[in-house]
């Protein structure tokens, strides 16, 4: 039985999905024009720029970067309404990372700026000045009367005053009529309260409703204005935001309308599943009920939109939510993204007429990524040669990519399609279905081993749930169980609810089955193995365990730490905020819950908050974590000599605090680094000796480094030769050692990073400057442009700027400088080379 579940074919491999992004052919380009535009265009529209250079690292899959583009759209907003929709989008997206899932976000999704009533302090002048407080007028109800002061009730508005004052009848008698004007007894003494006092009280809903629509009907703003706060003042859930939302809506009440769409956006995404919720924002008369009260914008829709698609895309919300967006959009990027993305749903829906045209529309726009989308809703209409005729124009009228590759290789077929998945992951080494497909292959064939060698190309720098499931088909394939049971329980550990076998087995009812097939650990062969495997840096071999080991041990706190680490490692940010939150929930202590919560708040950039919880924990009880917590935030803060003092005793401090080995190894190597800043060579070599004692393998890396610093070259290499020997991911040993030897064994070491793990910069930088160093430029420009086709990093951008400033070509260095200012706005010497370029060109 278990191994017919091991039988996988190609055949049943899902095609890779058209992605609802923004992905210009050259990023690079698209970062360039917009930072152009942000240099010069006024305040107002910098909001909207900021966005669409989001679009571009969504599409990019930079998250930390696209926070950073959300974040500067909030801060240069114009108005209450952009304010709050950017500082909930950036509370969407960091929904997993806070301590408290209903704290307000840290841009100030909380508050709101009241609008201010313009003349608001003459009409309260008048009321004050005009006649005394005596009531010299009676509005009749039928058989009630209120008494009012007829200048403070014509005070409140126009209107009023030329009733009262003017030249109709009302202005001479003392009594006037007033049961047909659609306020209550009741409600007209709160009006009269209001004209003396200009405050509302402690009122229900209702009464204040009734005033809310009479201020509207006789113009009174400053009352108008101050039923609206009060009504917002009631609203602290959901269940209030739906109760009220249509009132203010139909009030045009600014206030309560933004304080319930601020409610509906800080319980995203469960809000929208409410459809007492989304039918406010499904069609076109809804979205001009919210534009005649100023709450209406193409970044609310592009949020929601975005929020209904990761849902579900095929389902009607996503399909009305984007007609909205389309109807907003104001530029071509704006455009572009928004036909894109309707195709996207509409291929989800098998609407393949809509999918096409709005695919069309899309690439009419200049999305050269939707013609992918053009060629797909064609194979699904079952013309795969027009299919393979539009991918073909795709890479014949554009600059290659590896993307476009990856599509082409679905409409071919045998030498022609293995060449065209090579090329998609000769140019772009992070596209994962290339490996999955030729791994799939090669299962066909019954090469099993091969088959997990080409899995493990990819799991060596990318590790993703799909991959994994792959390899597991293959362990059992080879009743490799055990290895079987390590994958499930790594995959299950990014994603517990993971479903396989295209959706007909979740992955924890396979561990079952596969647990009486596998010897059994107790707690004390466990620690042996994590000891091992993390030794061996074996991260994914580790996770397992400590996957085994939350089972059964009720220290769940410590172990979800660790879990989080290696996730960490492992450049799964995600999952191990997951991991991070699951420690704190799982804590036995008040100190090691301030810890975990120190670590959440170091993990999302809050250092001296996560010092401050360090510092608590302390206070309490005196851990190896706080100390070890409190030393890595302020190493990371500061380092000058009074900080590399207060980091080292941290660091003893934790060393005498009870721990086991594996993080007193940490311990130890963080202390090495830390004296070895301090040019304290011999007693960080004991620290890495120490470490090393107890098994912690990449002190390898710090005591080559001591060698290195002393003069001993070859020692360094041999360190860093051990490291390699013992490490199951080698790629930064290798890296390492690259430096510590001649320039012809440190490429080869270099050319090795790059095959194990693409996404490591320094080899490209490194080949890039030997080439340049041997004048030759286009080939060292080249060398960059393999990496920066695929990864927005910094230093590559910059570096292939100076190198375009060398040749002489001003325009692209200035292209490239202008990106390399989007990845970080403030880096000194992209700024310099800015400036030198632009001095060049004028």
């Amino acid at each position: 039985m278990l191994f017919s579940f091991s039988r996988l074919s190609v055949s049943q491999l899902a095609d890779p999905p058209i992605q609802p992004y923004y992905k210009p052919v050259d990023y690079v380009d698209t970062l360039g024009q917009v930072h152009q535009e942000l240099e010069v265009s006024p305040d107002h529209d910098k909001s909207r720029l900021y966005l669409e250079q989001s679009f571009v690292f969504r599409g990019l899959g930079e998250l930390k970067l696209l926070r950073r583009s959300l974040r500067s759209a909030w801060q240069h907003a114009t108005s209450t309404h952009e304010k709050l929709v950017y500082a909930s989008w950036l509370k969407y997206e960091r929904r997993e990372e806070e301590l408290d899932s209903k704290s307000a976000d840290c841009c100030g999704v909380g508050k709101l700026d009241l609008p201010q009533l313009e003349g608001a302090d003459d009409l309260l002048q008048a009321c004050s000045t005009s006649g005394s407080h005596d009531d010299d007028i009676v509005f009749l109800f039928g058989s009630e009367r209120v008494h009012c002061n007829r200048q403070k009730i014509a005070a409140l508005s126009a209107p009023f005053y030329a009733m009262l004052n003017g030249c109709f009848t009302e202005s001479q008698t003392r009594a006037i009529q007033f049961s047909e004007n659609g306020i209550s007894v009741v409600g007209m003494k709160v009006v009269d309260t209001f004209s003396k006092t200009g405050t509302l009280g402690r009122l229900p809903p209702k009464i204040i409703l009734e005033v809310l629509s009479f201020s509207n009907r006789f113009f009174c703003e400053r009352m108008k204005v101050a039923c609206d706060q009060s009504l917002a003042a009631l609203i602290h859930n959901l269940d209030d935001a739906i109760a009220f939302v249509d009132y203010g809506l139909e009030e045009t009440a600014q206030v309560l309308v933004a304080t319930c769409l601020q409610v509906f956006l800080r319980e995203l995404p469960l809000s929208l599943r409410n459809p007492n919720v989304s039918k406010h924002f499904c069609n076109a008369e809804s979205r001009k009920r919210f534009i005649a009260v100023g709450h209406s914008s193409f970044a609310l829709y592009a949020l929601l939109s975005q929020v209904a698609m990761e849902d579900d895309i095929s389902s009607q919300l996503s399909a009305s939510l984007l007609c909205q967006l389309r109807d907003c959009a104001s530029s071509f990027r704006q455009r572009a993204l928004v036909y894109h993305q309707q195709g996207c749903v509409m291929l989800a829906r098998k609407q393949y007429k809509e999918a096409l045209e709005f695919f069309q529309a899309a690439a009419e726009e200049g999305h050269a990524y939707s013609c992918a989308g053009i060629a797909r809703v064609k194979l699904k209409c079952g013309d795969k040669q027009a299919a393979f005729k539009e991918t073909t124009c795709l890479i014949t009228c554009y600059k290659a990519c590896g993307w476009m590759y990856q599509e082409r290789s679905l409409y071919g077929s045998g030498k022609m399609k293995m060449a065209d998945l090579d090329k998609a992951t000769e140019l772009d080494p992070t596209l994962t279905y290339p490996y999955k497909y030729r791994a799939a292959a090669l299962m066909d064939d019954h090469k099993v081993v091969e088959a997990i060698a080409e899995i493990n190309r990819v799991l060596c720098f990318k590790v993703t749930p799909d991959c994994l499931e792959l390899r597991i088909y293959f362990c059992l394939a080879l009743q490799d169980y055990d290895g079987a049971v390590r994958d499930i329980r790594a995959l299950l550990t990014l994603d517990p609810a993971y479903m396989m076998y295209t959706g007909r087995v979740s992955a924890a009812q396979l561990l079952v089955l596969l647990s009486e097939h596998v010897d059994q650990w107790t707690k004390a062969d466990c620690w042996m193995q994590l000891y091992d495997r993390w030794s061996s840096v074996d991260d994914i071999g580790s996770l397992a365990v400590v996957h085994q080991m939350l089972e059964t041990d009720p220290g769940k706190g410590l172990l979800y730490f660790r879990q989080s680490l290696l996730l960490l490692r492992l450049s799964c940010p995600k999952a191990a905020m997951r991991s991070l939150r699951l420690a704190r929930e799982h804590t036995t202590s008040v100190p090691e819950r301030l810890v975990y919560e120190g670590w959440i708040l170091y993990d999302t950039g809050h250092r001296q908050e996560a010092l401050q919880k360090a510092e608590e924990s302390i206070s309490i009880h005196r851990s190896f974590e706080a100390f070890f917590l409190k030393a890595y935030a302020l190493a990371d803060t500061s380092l000058d000599p009074e900080s590399s003092t207060k980091v080292i005793n941290l660091l003893e401090e934790a060393l005498r605090c009870p721990s086991d080995g594996l993080r007193k190894g940490q311990a130890l190597n963080n202390l090495g680094s830390v004296y070895v800043d301090c040019g304290k060579f011999d007693l960080a070599a004991d620290c890495y000796v120490s470490a090393l004692k107890i098994r912690h393998t990449r002190a390898h890396q710090g005591l080559a480094r001591v060698h290195f610093l002393q003069g001993d070259r070859k020692s360094a290499y041999d360190e860093m030769t051990k490291l390699i020997e013992k490490a199951c991911n080698k790629a930064s040993a290798y890296e390492k050692r690259s430096e510590y030897c001649e320039r012809d064994i440190g490429i080869s070491d270099l050319n090795m990073v790059t095959k194990i793990d693409p996404l490591r910069t320094y080899p490209y930088r490194y080949r890039a400057a030997v080439l340049m160093d041997n004048h030759r430029e286009q080939e060292a420009i080249a060398e960059l442009s393999k990496a920066i086709a695929f990864k927005a990093d910094l230093q590559l951008l910059h570096l292939r700027g100076a190198f375009y400033e060398c040749v002489g070509d001003v325009a692209a260095a200035l292209r490239d400088c202008r990106a390399a200012l989007s990845v970080d706005p403030h880096h000194t010497d992209t700024l310099e080379l800015q400036n030198k370029v632009m001095q060049v060109r004028a």
